[in-house]
């Protein structure tokens, strides 16, 4: 039976373990409940502060002001030390030196804003299992669905594979470089896009604001660019718009990474606009690979198969064929590759990005990124 008045504590009768008196019983009261928790503050510090700390919009905010400063001070310095130039030629050493000006700038942007969030610098997606098993499957991944996608161009007849360019220690030497290169370069990219902003925008943002910011996005294209790349943007952007209102209409507990997910591909499509060359397939496909990337960050736990993945399509399609890698032509491959035919197959100017069949490969890359994070589930110890 209930006590007759909830608000006071319950007692219960201990028993007597006296001999003498069988009867006399003492009553003890029960524990009483902690008080609930102070409600939420409100205020100026409501304006900066939630749950979670410094909120995502104004992290973000200061993550852009660090990086962008640091980011082109880097720069200045290595142009002064002539490392790199303004008219940058798309060959190892200047490449290599841009990117990991990039790195440098982003790992203490992002190192200034976890002290200020109170993290650590991998709690932004490079944390999880299987770190370098995650990264050594993506990189076989990227370099061989990549392979896939050339071989079926040159088998149609939509791209040409020439002569090998060099050989002997020149082809160590050039394709450790352009390693170098593209591990760095992937790491800047996911590091940016994957890494803290995928982080960031998931623990805060709902689907109001990420639909707001991508029509930002769109907005600036439509207004200060032209050609038909912009509709590569307008596409991804379009597509997500469904998807992620089904997630917050129904309050699907992971809507927030899929609305980040929404927001860092269609941006990842939209940093590529101004590429030389680019076209409306290799924009659209450039955001459909950061979805496929985020998509490998809920299925392994962290960033590390999208790192690998990014640096062996890119050393595969750029040192090894010798294609054109987003519009841009490489100086030093190992294979001279070149487009022919329609540009809608082929890929033209762009490179393999550009053709159509690079929808395909993309499917494969998230089938096997699928496939791979089950299988691991699997193998995985029962303590994981």
């Amino acid at each position: 039976m209930e006590p007759e008045n909830p608000s006071l504590p319950t007692v219960t009768p201990a028993p007597n373990t006296s001999a003498t008196s069988s009867t006399e019983t003492v009553l003890i009261p029960e524990p009483i409940a902690p008080a609930s928790p102070e409600k939420p503050y409100r205020g100026l510090r409501w304006i900066f502060i939630g749950p979670q700390g410094l909120r995502a919009g104004w992290s973000v905010l200061v993550f852009l002001l660090l990086f962008f400063p640091l980011n082109d001070g880097i720069d200045r310095a290595m142009a002064h030390f002539h490392l790199i130039s303004g008219e940058q030629e798309f060959s190892p050493r200047p490449m290599f030196f841009g990117e990991a000006g990039g790195l440098v700038a982003l790992v203490i942007a992002v190192a200034i804003v976890a002290l200020i969030e109170g993290r650590r610098l991998l709690a932004y997606n490079l944390s999880g299992p299987r770190r370098p098993q995650n990264f050594l499957f993506g990189l076989a991944a990227g370099f061989l669905v990549l392979s896939a996608l050339v071989g079926t161009l040159a088998a149609g007849g939509w791209l040409h594979i020439g002569a090998v360019a060099f050989s002997g220690p020149a082809i160590f030497r050039f394709g450790l470089a352009w390693g170098c290169v593209f591990l760095v370069s992937a790491s800047v990219e996911e590091g940016m896009f994957r890494c803290y902003l995928q982080f960031t925008l998931a623990r805060g943002i709902n689907f109001w604001w990420a639909l707001g910011t991508v029509a930002l996005l769109c907005g600036d294209l439509a207004f200060r660019v032209r050609g038909n790349a912009s509709w590569g943007v307008f596409a991804a952007a379009l597509l997500g718009v469904i998807p992620c209102y089904a997630l917050h209409q129904k309050s699907a507990p992971r809507r927030g990474f899929w609305n980040a997910a929404w927001v860092t591909s269609t941006l990842f499509g939209y940093e590529h606009v101004t590429n030389p060359n680019e076209a409306w397939i290799g924009i659209f496909a450039a955001a459909f690979i950061g979805f496929v990337f985020c998509v490998s960050i809920r299925v392994t736990g962290s960033v590390w198969w999208a790192i690998g993945c990014h640096a062996g399509w890119d050393w595969g399609e750029t040192f090894f064929y010798g294609t054109n890698d987003s519009g841009l032509s490489p100086h030093g491959s190992y294979l001279l590759s070149t487009p022919k035919g329609n540009p809608l197959w082929s890929g033209g100017g762009v490179g393999p990005e550009g053709s159509l069949l690079v929808l395909g490969a993309i499917l494969i890359l998230l089938a096997l990124v699928l496939l791979y994070g089950r299988l691991s589930a699997r193998t995985a110890p029962a303590s994981a």
